[in-house]
């Protein structure tokens, strides 16, 4: 009888060894699960939220009136614009005023983009080489008026987050044709709006930020109504961009308005 114990009992320790075996194999199996799948979900967020921020100021279809203030340390200037935009796809900004500047207008049609220069009365189209050149002067890129680059699609993106706000960390694709090494995003976590946007070149130097101020509802969306764009490198340049109206989805937008006929056009 103490044989059969002995061997039940051996039996026993056999298995119990073999469960805290297993056990062990599988806790790093099930860590390494549950920290891929905490990555993925935190990825995934990172992207809504940036996919949510580049869609605020736009609807199926929208226009505006601008006030964009050019500040250097040799002049100021002030110009009126007038932009309508459909999807991520379509773009038209016309100059209103000073006279001067009056009636320059551009185009985004997909991946291309044209200026008009009634002063010379030419169409010039712009390269992708060009999308991250100024804008008349300022110190906003073509691409950031006209959102060339998609920041979801274009970037890797990296989530961390405070009680208060959001801060997502984007790094470019190889392929991604852009000069920044690294962009931060800043958005309040209560309100899902932009607060800052941060631009750093390929050796991590701080080079531009975007202030995103002062909140107002257009068409029922609370957004910030001033953006203030700061060239570090350039000391005493910035750019004011002042939405003084913003309208999403209106009915009145006539279908030749994103061609290149009416980018011609003076009306």
């Amino acid at each position: 009888m103490p044989d059969t114990n002995q061997k039940i009992c051996y039996l026993i320790s056999i298995c119990q060894i073999a469960v805290v075996v297993s056990l062990l194999w599988t806790l790093p199996v099930a860590q390494t699960y549950a920290q891929t799948y905490a990555q993925t979900q935190t990825r995934n967020r990172a992207h809504t939220l940036i996919d949510q921020m580049e869609a605020l100021y736009r609807g199926e279809t929208s226009q505006a009136r601008i006030t964009m203030k050019v500040i250097t340390p040799q002049y100021q200037r002030v110009m009126n614009l007038s932009t309508i935009s459909q999807g991520t796809d379509k773009f038209f900004i016309r100059v209103l005023s000073p006279r001067r500047d009056s009636g320059i207008t551009t185009l985004k049609l997909g991946e291309e983009m044209w200026n008009y220069f009634p002063k010379i009365d030419k169409v010039i189209k712009v390269p992708p080489s060009m999308m991250m050149g100024s804008w008349m002067g300022s110190d906003f890129t073509n691409d950031d008026l006209v959102k060339e680059t998609t920041l979801s699609d274009d970037y890797d993106l990296s989530l961390t987050e405070t009680p208060e706000q959001y801060s997502i960390t984007l790094l470019p694709h190889a392929q991604t044709i852009t000069v920044w090494g690294k962009i931060k995003y800043i958005i309040d976590k209560n309100l899902l709006v932009p607060v800052a946007q941060h631009y750093y070149d390929d050796r991590g130097v701080l080079i531009r930020t975007l202030t995103f101020s002062d909140l107002k509802d257009y068409d029922g969306r609370l957004l910030p109504s001033h953006l203030e764009m700061n060239t570090l490198n350039k000391p005493g340049h910035s750019t004011h961009i002042t939405y003084e109206t913003l309208e999403f989805d209106p009915d009145n937008i006539p279908d030749n308005v994103f061609t290149l006929r009416n980018l011609q056009s003076r009306s």
